[in-house]
């Protein structure tokens, strides 16, 4: 008989817009038996991203969380028991593990092994996980970044904006950030390098666009959506690329919000605009973790963690993100 007793962050209602406290619920129960082809994991360290509204949200969305479920979530933990012979006990993984203290999952929801000795294990949820990892992928892949282009990042001091600006940097790019507060804007130039960082909340976003890009935007990455991006598209080079990521400025969209219409920018700029999911590219994962590792050993690329400790701390950080209360990544720590 299993004495274990499991901590789990439940999803009790669906969020109106973005996700708050009362959404979630903290049950305790028992952990199941281990069956055949199962592992159990101890979680250590939780994330929390901003795709978690979309993934709450009422309208379909690539994955879905219904009422009733743990919340989904990437976490790092230790095996502590294993039925396969794939996984052993005492290894340390990355994967599909959930708000909760045990994941007793099948091999499938693992997305890595973590054989780093020297990292942070909380890095593989940030800077090198699905931050770091669809900052280089989206950049790389649809970004297509040249010496001498002039990259515009949103979020800039986010888990994701501040590694695509450093990036950018590393391939001879000229970088500009868009962000919310003084802090930020200082972490963006003295953290993440940024060659010059719009506050969106206190700048005139369009002519301090215009004054930082005088020869327009050659690629977007866009983790807002709303406003700011309008503003961006105005000043798109000729043959700019703009890399949606992230629609974070936006609460609802049903019914979605209405704003100026891109069609004829991208048309005169002859530019790209195209999606990005990381999911889409499983096949790539482990060679940009290869890169980031090496980069961050080199303290090519920094990181900053917004960390807060226990399961009970993590109903409201979801909302917290889209008040732009956070400074790094997000992470609960268990």
């Amino acid at each position: 008989m299993n004495t274990l007793e499991n901590e789990v962050i439940r999803v009790i209602s669906k969020p109106t817009g973005i996700p708050a406290a009362e959404n979630f619920q903290l049950e305790k129960q028992p952990v199941p038996e281990l069956q055949a082809g199962q592992i159990r994991v101890r979680n250590e360290w939780l994330s929390v991203d901003p795709a978690m509204r979309g993934w709450l949200a009422d309208a379909n969305n690539y994955a879905s969380v219904n009422v009733g479920d743990v919340m989904r979530s990437l976490c790092v933990g230790t095996v502590v028991e294993s039925t396969i012979s794939t996984v052993n006990k005492g290894e340390r993984l990355m994967g599909w593990f959930g708000w909760q203290t045990y994941a007793t999952v099948k091999p499938e929801a693992i997305v890595q092994k973590i054989t780093a000795s020297d990292l942070p294990p909380s890095l593989y949820l940030g800077v090198l996980g699905l931050n770091g990892i669809t900052a280089a992928t989206a950049l790389d892949k649809l970004g297509s970044p040249k010496p001498g282009d002039t990259v515009v990042v949103s979020t800039a001091a986010g888990g994701v904006g501040s590694c695509v600006g450093q990036l950018a940097k590393t391939m001879g790019c000229r970088t500009v950030g868009l962000t919310s507060s003084a802090e930020k804007v200082k972490a963006c130039y003295e953290a993440f390098g940024y060659d010059h960082v719009i506050n969106y909340k206190t700048d005139d976003i369009d002519q301090a666009i215009k004054n930082s890009c005088p020869d327009g935007v050659d690629v977007y990455f866009d983790n807002t959506a709303g406003a700011i991006s309008d503003a961006v598209m105005q000043h798109l080079a000729i043959g700019a690329r703009v890399i949606v990521c992230g629609t974070a400025s936006i609460p609802s969209w049903n019914p979605p919000p209405m704003g100026p219409r891109v069609n004829r920018i991208l048309l005169t700029r002859r530019a790209r605009m195209q999606g990005f999911i990381l999911f889409d590219h499983k096949d790539t994962y482990a060679s940009y973790v290869e890169q980031l590792e090496q980069l961050v050993r080199a303290k090519k690329l920094t990181y900053r963690e917004h960390i807060t400790d226990g399961l009970r701390t993590a109903p409201g950080a979801i909302a917290e993100l889209y008040r732009g209360e956070n400074l790094g990544k997000r992470l609960i720590r268990i």
